[in-house]
């Protein structure tokens, strides 16, 4: 009989990664967050929420509104409410999973402002001619496609545009100028990693994301889901650390025999709710399909949920 393994079996030392889940969700309402930001926290708390979507309202009196969030009437209204005072003259989306775009449609037509975006969903891989998989806001078309570098000027405000593939191949985050700030969608929040869900989301990409943002000075960043990230370059180089580190750990699964998904989520991931294990065998896929292509495990095919895994020799 088989001895079962224990996460503690794995001899891999995962990074003190110091995560907030300290939150105060008030819902629906406008709460200032600085000079120039705002939020309105949607009413659509889950696993992958925490407590909801957190849309921002950027500027005084002709403003930018990130990631308008879920298509729910409550917060729909709430928006509107929270801009009653303002001219929207932007509204900018991060990626398009139904929990961050969907309400860019009735804000558009509530105000007339143009929304901007890398792309539809699926963008960056539809290039590489990937087909992805149905689930995100398949509707979202951007009226202005941006691209890394870009910049979004409004009355008192100004953004760069970060391309960030990873989570989503058409993630960006917006480096707001006057605040040395950085919304940073999914693809850095400070309350837990980032699922990686293939074949949109890339493990490769999302590691050199994190990379990118380790140059960068940006001061503080705003996530879409949870508080601020107040000392980001610190915790993005812990991310890439645990990201390295789970690699290891699946590694040593694959020396020990362990060859498929589930069985290796059960170990890495043993001391978690199983409620939130499908989430974490997309992100063990994610680093598989990473460890494949840069030979350092193999299957016999394309890299997929079903295969059967070995350690490279």
């Amino acid at each position: 009989m088989t001895t079962p393994h224990k996460a503690a079996d794995l001899h891999v030392e995962l990074p003190n990664l110091t995560t907030d889940r300290s939150y105060d969700p008030a819902y629906e309402t406008s709460v200032e967050i600085s000079p120039l930001i705002r939020r309105v926290l949607a009413r659509n708390p889950n696993a992958f929420t925490f407590h909801g979507t957190g849309t921002y309202i950027v500027g005084r009196g002709k403003v930018a509104v990130i990631d308008p969030g879920p298509l729910i009437d409550e917060h729909v209204e709430a928006l509107k409410a929270a801009l009653k005072n303002d001219v929207v003259t932007h509204i900018l989306i991060t990626h398009t999973h139904n929990d961050h775009s969907p309400a860019a449609a009735p804000l558009k037509a509530a105000t007339g402002a143009k929304t901007y975006a890398f792309g539809p969903h699926g963008a960056g891989k539809k290039s590489e001619g990937v087909d992805v998989e149905e689930g995100g806001d398949m509707d979202f078309r951007p009226d202005v496609t941006m691209r890394d570098g870009d910049a979004i000027e409004g009355e008192g405000w100004t953004f760069d545009c970060v391309y960030t593939p990873g989570h989503t191949s058409n993630h960006m985050c917006f480096a707001l100028h006057e605040e040395r700030a950085l919304f940073s969608g999914d693809h850095v929040m400070g309350w837990s990693t980032t699922v990686i869900a293939p074949p949109d989301g890339d493990m490769a990409q999302y590691l050199a994301s994190l990379r990118k943002l380790t140059t960068r000075d940006d001061q503080i960043y705003y996530p879409t889901h949870g508080n601020a990230v107040k000392n980001p370059q610190r915790f993005v180089s812990k991310l890439i650390e645990h990201r390295h580190a789970r690699e290891r750990q699946i590694a040593v699964c694959l020396k020990d025999g362990l060859t498929r998904i589930p069985d290796m989520v059960a170990v890495i991931y043993s001391e978690i709710d199983k409620r939130l294990h499908p989430a974490a065998a997309m992100s063990v896929l994610a680093h598989l399909r990473h460890m494949v292509a840069t030979g350092r495990a193999v299957t016999d095919g394309p890299a997929t949920a079903a295969s059967v895994y070995r350690p490279a020799t």
